[in-house]
């Protein structure tokens, strides 16, 4: 048998809880109620059904507990029901009957729980706690990020967080979700929706993906290679490789990096990191070490660029990204960063109109972005024409 009962009792009550009567900040005589239609109660107007007398006799019993009040069309007892108004002297045994916490309670209780994680150490997860923190003490709405009544579950995602902040070795993500849950799939069930809590509530971290976010903390989900070639030489132990004869150049993974060397840059004149694998592939360019970053760069990138600089001070250091407001915020972001004085490359004006019918339409937030980036003198020019024109090129389509 369907429990009309609760249904309609829970009904009333979240009106009430999203109304101010529940808060004790109304100022005028609010009734809490629910009308009897089609659309809320469509059993109780299906005349092939026997619904209609079992709905009246739930009613009244709620009305005898003094939950309700049955409002009864034209005032004829037993006919039929017009609406049920919510009685708020017994809220309490009603939230009982349906066996729900009040959301007050739920309020209070997330309220304490999200006070453990306002840490300074942590600074994403304090900003997001006390976020809502301040909408939970002010009874605004939290369900985008959390659900009151599923506290463990707000706390186990809230230590991912901090244990994500907290990373220092390098880990595969299911190796770090077994080290730290138990379970090595719950970090990827949840990663999607830590990295939106990452990008809301850090300034850095707001135009990068998921796997972006997470490399930052040494969290990947495969092995995290360096990609790099040129006219260099390496050595990894013993062994010595002359870059100069890999056409497609050379892949260091992350646990290797620390153990390469570069013995000889004396023909480096020009560093280029590049934003794309296909072009970092396809590009050629004497007397130069190019280093492929996959869009954001991350510590391990950073580590080899940090290496080569303090090898290679007076090389010119250069980026080769997408002309569009991503490549210059990377390119931003690397100099920021790393320390290093990067200088763009092929991404000015000249070789945008070069290429630009490999050009693609700008979205409304490529138009927003690229209005914040043309208040600098670097981009203005090239921005400005992007602008008018309604274009944005990536960097495949630019061949040298």
């Amino acid at each position: 048998m369907v429990q009309y009962d609760r249904r309609v009792l829970n009904l009333l009550l979240d009106a009430y809880e999203n109304s101010l009567l529940s808060t004790g900040e109304n100022r005028r005589t609010i009734r809490i109620e629910l009308r009897f239609t089609k659309t809320t109660i469509p059993e109780y107007f299906d005349e092939s059904s026997s619904e209609y007398e079992n709905i009246h006799i739930m009613m009244k019993n709620l009305e005898n507990r003094n939950f309700i009040r049955i409002i009864w069309k034209d005032n004829k007892p037993d006919y039929l029901i017009q609406k049920v108004r919510l009685l708020t002297e017994h809220l309490e045994e009603a939230y009982g009957y349906v066996r729900r916490k009040a959301k007050r309670g739920l309020e209070e209780e997330n309220i304490f729980l999200l006070q453990k994680f306002l840490n300074a150490e942590t600074p994403v997860t304090n900003a997001f706690a006390k976020y809502l923190l301040e909408r939970l003490q002010n009874h605004q709405s939290v369900k985008e990020y959390i659900t009151l009544d599923k506290e463990k579950e707000t706390e186990r995602f809230l230590q991912a967080c901090v244990s994500v902040e907290q990373n220092r070795t390098p880990r595969y993500s299911r190796e770090f979700s077994i080290i730290h849950f138990q379970d090595s799939k719950y970090f990827e069930q949840i990663e999607n929706r830590l990295a939106r809590v990452f990008r809301q509530f850090s300034h850095e971290y707001a135009e990068m993906d998921t796997t972006e976010i997470l490399a930052e903390y040494g969290i990947y989900h495969t092995p995290n290679y360096v990609y790099f070639k040129g006219d260099a030489v390496i050595t990894i132990g013993e062994e010595t490789v002359d870059l100069s004869l890999l056409k497609q150049g050379i892949g260091i993974s992350g646990e290797d990096l620390s153990e390469i060397r570069f013995p000889d840059l004396s023909k480096i004149k020009k560093v280029i990191t590049i934003e794309n694998l296909t072009s970092f592939f396809r590009y050629r360019e004497k007397e130069s070490l190019l280093i492929y970053l996959g869009g954001y760069h991350n510590g391990l990138r950073r580590t080899l660029l940090k290496m080569v600089y303090q090898e290679l001070p007076d090389a010119v250091y250069y980026h080769f990204g997408d002309i569009d407001a991503g490549g210059f915020a990377i390119l931003q972001d690397l100099r920021n960063k790393t320390g290093i004085p990067f200088l763009s490359y092929h991404m000015d004006l000249a070789a945008l109109k070069e290429y630009m019918q490999y050009g693609k339409n700008l979205t409304e937030s490529d138009r927003k972005r690229l209005e914040r980036i043309r208040n600098q003198e670097e981009f203005r020019e090239v921005v400005d024409f992007m602008l008018e024109k309604n274009v944005k090129l990536e960097q495949e389509c630019i061949i040298k």
